[in-house]
């Protein structure tokens, strides 16, 4: 594939956005190796901490070159997805499948190096089904209202991927893991309701579930509120059963209230009109704040 294909494909997908996952896949790690009998010796968890980066974005961007091709159809039909790179021509449909194929296939290179390297196979044994959830969740769409939590629960397997990445024990010893899941799932789907209001009226000519075309704009800005009130409910919890985190982490999660509070308020005020505000800046925010002062919480005394 050429340079400028790859540069057409990086440009569609913002590659950038890779970073609403990233922070928690790194305090996911940060989390499971603290809660291991031997703690973070730094030498192995940054050769680590390099690798789970590196899957994390060959994943999401596997995930996002799927949903290109998944929605390619619809996207050619609706104006504010038709200069995406297949319905505008840009790219071929073959060039799309041979780089989620490429792209797929070096994300579980990435996995098995866990194996070669530090003789847990689990990333390799789980690469397989993960990657084939977070790339198909664009189906979802075209039979459940519930593809918005498709979308979160893809998002959510970050920390958890990245603590058995680190210590795979770490799911049973550290319920703060699970609990950091369940907040991202639900402050993703939260904000991907919110995100789709965009495409109400495309959606139901289609006959696309989003939550906004099938349950109406009013009620599922509703569940949007409550995902988003429940995930600030489970950062809260998982600052409860982590011993390190204390007023600075509790900080933050007001913070991250504030921000969903601002973000609701703003779609509110001037509904769409605003999404790189709305949908990008405050939710990039968002996780760079709770990943950046978890991190720090765990390592300063």
């Amino acid at each position: 594939m050429s340079l400028e294909k790859m540069r057409i494909i990086a440009a569609d997908i913002k590659l950038a956005h890779s970073v609403f996952a990233l922070p928690f896949a790194i305090l996911g790690a940060f989390l499971a190796a603290s809660a291991s009998e031997t703690g973070i010796s730094w030498g192995p968890f940054s050769a680590q901490l390099g690798l789970i980066i590196l899957a994390m974005v060959l994943a999401r961007t596997a995930a996002m070159i799927a949903n290109r091709i998944l929605d390619a159809g619809f996207d050619a039909e609706n104006p504010r997805t038709s200069g995406r790179a297949i319905p505008s021509g840009r790219l071929a449909r073959r060039d799309a499948i041979i780089a989620w194929v490429v792209t797929a296939i070096l994300f579980l290179v990435v996995c098995a190096l866990f194996g070669l390297i530090y003789a847990n196979w689990w990333p390799l044994c789980l690469g397989t089904p993960v990657v084939l959830w977070i790339s198909l969740y664009g189906l979802a769409k075209r039979f459940t209202q519930f593809c918005h939590v498709w979308l979160g629960s893809s998002l959510a397997l970050s920390p958890l991927a990245a603590a058995i990445a680190i210590e795979p024990s770490s799911l049973t010893a550290s319920p703060a893991i699970w609990l950091l899941a369940l907040m991202v799932l639900l402050w993703v789907a939260g904000f991907d309701v919110i995100y789709a209001l965009q495409d109400v009226e495309i959606d139901e000519r289609d006959g696309l579930r989003s939550m906004p075309s099938a349950m109406g704009v009013a009620g599922a800005l509703l569940v949007a509120r409550l995902m988003h009130v429940a995930s600030v409910i489970a950062l809260l919890g998982v600052i409860w059963v982590v011993p390190q985190f204390g007023s600075l982490m509790l900080a933050a999660a007001g913070m991250m209230a504030a921000l969903l509070l601002v973000e609701h308020l703003t779609v509110r005020q001037w509904g769409t009109s605003r999404m790189a505000l709305t949908f990008f800046t405050l939710n990039g925010v968002v996780s760079c704040l709770v990943g950046l002062v978890g991190v720090t919480d765990i390592i300063l005394p």
